[in-house]
């Protein structure tokens, strides 16, 4: 399609999702119109796995504690205070605020021990490894829970006290009649909730499924007038309208337009200029609590071999990749916690090649393989010191080094895995390594890697890693090298075995802090994971309707910013 053609489509699909929109949406001015890239799926907060519901259903149903936008601190919001540990009972006491739901009825220690029970009897994904080891929930009175574990769990605090509270009033019958039928878990995510009951700043008005979702503030809202976090909540807003636009195309278009105040979704690098220069849209860039990375088989030689994957290290040009690659919306990374955690981060790792020219780089890595016993038909490095095209490396037992490959997604999935891939692939041929970057189906990628362990090395990525740094006793234990398991390196040792399962029984948190930075300090050494990068997330508001957007990991898209964000007095001096 010729770009007149395509102009014209666009054009079009953009007057039809506005004669959609303007034919069913509601007509108030007050409301923040937020654009949505799909439709939610579901309201059903235990079948809510896509994002677009977690956009919806976080305002509605809320955890007794949340991370503040800044510190990423734990701080109390269904709750009243902070847990009280009781060491010997191995037991934590919360207390509750004094809050409602949205049907104006008292929320209690009920709703919280119901919803632990629920989780906990239906194995409900997502959930259930938060609340398998709890023993027991007592409810002493109406604002008060009592926690027992099983054992020392430190994720308890970051895990189960973050999830989202059901009433037992609205979801007793619904788990009553699913534990009756054959498959209770199938019942109970299948179940339809058209009407959700939560404790959030908002509650669902209307839903009209291929168009729109309205919102409207939450009468009884616990948060309102409250200081949390330094911070006076509303919401300040009476509306909020979500609608589903088909592309980002026509949704960019809507905003540019002002039939949206903001688009709920990542802005791609193809849009940001024109967007920079349009006066009343403002671009927020806040980073993401992601790992991009690649990932080598120890399971099979030379990547055994941890001299070579630091070698490999040393020739992967994180700035390239930020700069050339991700245009710069992105930050190089040299642990597997993002810095941005700064409470669990590791500051004092190695920095493989960072700064470093391409010379110095093919020397150092020279230098690293020579001294272990590597050599070469034709070296990276002659006699006089100076570089030079490389040829058949060799292992330090003599014969060559075999043919190895780099899986990647292919472009269409992501450009930035795939380019990064081809640019590795000839960073290593600087060496003398035969490394050949093959790009492949995403699904078949993920079973040669996870399921079948068939493969040299790889580049994959976790796009919203949890705050509470469990996941990297995870990825790295040797419990975990199994098919399907989440060690996909096969990478095994007993110290980092010892310290990882140390810190998941810590329940202190800074003792659990100095665990963790060891855990760390293991894996840069050895490397079954190279970090290379995160992406950063760029957002898109109208600047000329509402203020107050709250910036944090991951962006302006959290409940923070839904109670803070207020109208623009546009008739002030």
């Amino acid at each position: 399609m010729g770009g007149w053609q395509r102009w014209h489509h666009l054009v079009a699909l953009f007057l039809a999702a506005v004669a959609l929109a303007a034919c069913s949406e509601p007509s108030r001015p007050d409301a923040l119109r937020i654009g949505l890239a799909e439709e939610p799926r579901t309201l059903n907060i235990w079948l809510a796995s896509d994002a677009n519901s977690r956009k919806v259903l976080s305002l509605i149903y809320q955890p007794l504690y949340t991370n503040d936008p800044e510190t990423l601190d734990l701080v109390p919001w269904l709750a009243d205070g902070m847990p009280v540990y009781d060491p010997q009972g191995l037991s934590y006491t919360v207390t509750l605020r004094n809050a409602r739901w949205s049907d104006g009825s008292p929320f209690t220690s009920r709703d919280v021990a119901f919803t632990g029970e629920l989780i906990r009897s239906f194995k409900v994904p997502r959930y259930a490894s938060k609340w398998r080891f709890i023993r027991r929930i007592d409810t002493p009175d109406a604002r008060t829970v009592v926690f027992y574990l099983k054992k020392p769990t430190a994720t308890f605090l970051t895990g189960t006290l973050a999830t989202p509270i059901v009433q037992a009033k609205e979801w007793a019958a619904a788990a009553e009649t699913a534990q009756t039928t054959e498959k209770p878990l199938a019942s109970l995510i299948n179940h339809r909730i058209r009407q959700p009951v939560g404790t959030g700043p908002f509650t669902l008005e209307q839903w009209r499924q291929g168009a729109f979702l309205h919102l409207k503030r939450n009468p009884h809202f616990f948060g309102t007038g409250l200081t949390i976090s330094g911070r006076t909540l509303g919401p300040f807003v009476d509306n909020l309208i979500y609608t589903v636009f088909g592309t980002s195309d026509v949704a960019i278009l809507a905003l540019k337009k002002g039939s949206i105040d903001m688009f709920w979704w990542p802005i791609q690098p193809g849009y940001m200029a024109d967007l920079d220069r349009q006066r009343e849209i403002r671009l927020f860039t806040n980073e993401k609590s992601a790992l991009y990375f690649m990932g080598f088989n120890l399971r099979r030689p030379p990547f055994d071999d941890a001299t070579l994957r630091r070698a490999v290290a040393h020739l992967i040009d994180k700035d390239f990749i930020v700069s050339r690659i991700l245009q710069g919306h992105g930050t190089k990374m040299f642990s597997v916690v993002p810095a941005e955690n700064r409470f669990w981060y590791a500051t004092d790792l190695p920095r493989y090649g960072d700064g470093m020219s391409r010379e110095s780089r093919v020397k150092i890595a020279y230098r690293l393989l020579a001294e272990a016993g590597y050599t070469w038909r034709v070296p990276p490095v002659d006699a006089a010191g100076r570089l030079q095209a490389a040829s058949e490396i060799r292992l330090p037992g003599g014969q060559p080094m075999k043919r190895f490959t780099i899986l990647t997604p292919p472009a269409d999935y992501d450009p930035h895995r795939a380019t990064s891939g081809l640019m590795i692939q000839e960073w290593l041929r600087e060496l003398g390594m035969p490394a050949y970057a093959r790009p492949m189906a995403f699904s078949s990628l993920l079973q040669q890697v996870k399921g079948n362990h068939d493969f040299d090395a790889f580049i994959l990525g976790y796009g919203r890693l949890r705050l509470d740094p469990g996941y990297v006793r995870n990825l790295f234990h040797s419990a975990n090298d199994k098919a399907r398991g989440w060690n996909m390196s096969g990478y095994h040792n007993p110290a980092f075995d010892d310290v990882a399962d140390r810190s998941t029984a810590e329940m202190d948190p800074v003792k659990r802090q100095a665990l963790v930075v060891e855990m760390q300090k293991q894996i840069a050494a050895d490397l079954p994971y190279i970090p290379i990068y995160k992406p950063s997330v760029v957002e898109a508001v109208r600047s000329d309707r509402f203020e107050g957007w709250v910036e944090m990991l991951e962006g302006i898209g959290n409940i923070w910013s839904m109670c803070q964000v207020t109208p623009v007095d546009n008739d002030g001096t």
